[in-house]
């Protein structure tokens, strides 16, 4: 599942692919926005995000659409 994570003052929004549900990342978003704790995510290659929640502007979180392979009559 695609996580787009907009920082306050950053230039750049942060992408990562991630396999944990969309739930997951709303309640660990939500917790670290209200508490000022660091929002952590694990990325599907194994890495680690760590995103300041008080930094956090924006959460955004989807399945990405895949390119279509084939021809569709």
């Amino acid at each position: 599942m695609e996580v787009k994570i907009g920082v306050q003052q950053g230039p750049r929004e942060v992408v990562l692919e991630s396999e944990q549900t969309q739930e997951e990342v709303v309640a660990l978003a939500s917790a670290a926005v209200e508490k000022g704790t660091p929002l952590v995510l694990a990325d599907e290659k194994g890495r680690t995000v760590v995103v300041p929640g008080d930094k956090i502007a924006y959460v955004e979180v989807g399945s990405p659409e895949r390119g279509r392979v084939g021809f569709q009559a």
